[in-house]
């Protein structure tokens, strides 16, 4: 089976091969993948990070051997962003993006759970996109396994596949920062995650990355007084 790596700073991968599909979720620079068809100016690829599928612009895939797949010495770009220099100028590179060679060192904290808790807030005002996976613009799942990917700990890319793993939490008062707080509609299934930061505050993409707080009913926006999304179950991943 083909191989690819994604060469462009951040691509829509979509629901079928057309313009006008659905984007379900972005693939970052240095990102690979497995090649499971091409057809003309679309190829459907799975993603290796978390096994994700769609279709990608074709021209913004490199075709790799196996051999240098698995030779690649990948680092993973920590910082909001990085600019790089590349053999055609330079490229300004999202966090969560893979590069073949040394970025600046990451100054985030050596806890894990202060560091989380830092990165997330760097996401404040961040837009929301359905499907957006990088710091140009997230979901609210896409937002949790990015700053979780640049701590070294893989989670999948829904919230309903990411409420899977981890170990339940019974009340709010057991979370830390870095935990994972999940949300159902009224028909029971999970449809949005956040992280937890410290005093019972939530940090979530819900029209752009914000702060606020939650309660054993969900969570409570102080903006519009009233609560905006329905507690299902709490998570520790870490």
């Amino acid at each position: 089976m083909n191989k690819g790596i994604c060469i462009v700073t951040v691509a829509p991968v979509r629901a079928e091969g057309s313009d006008k599909a659905e984007i379900v979720t972005e693939i970052l620079f240095g990102e690979s993948v497995d090649i499971l068809e091409v057809n003309k100016n679309w190829t459907k690829i799975k993603m290796h990070y978390d096994g994700y599928e769609g279709w990608i612009d074709t021209k913004q895939l490199k075709t790799v051997t196996d051999e240098e797949l698995a030779n690649r010495k990948v680092t993973v770009v920590t910082e909001d962003f990085s600019s790089v220099l590349m053999k055609d100028g330079k490229t300004l590179l999202s966090i969560g993006s893979e590069v073949d060679f040394p970025v600046v060192a990451s100054r985030r904290s050596h806890d894990v759970r202060e560091s989380i808790a830092l990165t997330a807030k760097e996401f404040l005002n961040v837009p929301y996109l359905w499907g957006g996976k990088s710091f140009f613009a997230v979901d609210c799942s896409g937002f949790t396994q990015l700053v979780y990917k640049v701590h070294g700990i893989k989670i999948p890319r829904d919230a309903s596949q990411q409420a899977e793993v981890g170990e339940d939490l019974t009340f709010i008062e057991e979370t830390n920062p870095g935990d994972l707080a999940f949300f159902e509609n009224a028909e029971g299934k999970i449809i949005h995650v956040g992280i937890m930061l410290e005093n019972q505050k939530i940090i979530h993409a819900s029209g752009k990355v914000r702060i606020d707080t939650l309660d054993s009913t969900g969570i409570f926006n102080e903006e519009m007084n009233k609560h905006t999304h329905k507690l299902r179950v709490l998570k520790s991943v870490i």
